[in-house]
């Protein structure tokens, strides 16, 4: 009985490795475009939902103040961490214009 080897790359595979490396500036402004709008939606999505949260809790819904809380720091914590991102980055700008060229 022969046992066949075991390989991590099928040759049914296809992967285009020269793209991944080397995107296009365009592509590559697009991609980090693309990352910055989803990280600030869900920035935006967590504060929604601890928004509604506090107004089920207000006007006497279904749920409960821890779940409130919860909701509240979760909003707390990725808003913070997203201004504290933002201050590296200004931060890391202003650090390259004062360099001399």
């Amino acid at each position: 009985m022969a046992i066949s080897s075991v390989s991590l790359m099928m040759p049914t595979q296809v992967v285009n490795e020269t793209n991944k490396l080397n995107p296009t500036p365009y592509e590559a402004q697009q991609s980090f475009a693309n990352s910055l709008k989803e990280a600030i939606a869900k920035v935006n999505d967590q504060q929604m939902a601890s928004d509604n949260a506090t107004q089920k809790l207000i006007t006497g819904g279904d749920i409960e103040l821890h779940e409130v809380m919860i909701a509240s720091q979760k909003a707390s914590i990725t808003l913070n961490a997203t201004i504290e991102v933002r201050n590296k980055v200004i931060e890391a700008y202003q650090e390259i214009m004062r360099m001399s060229v």
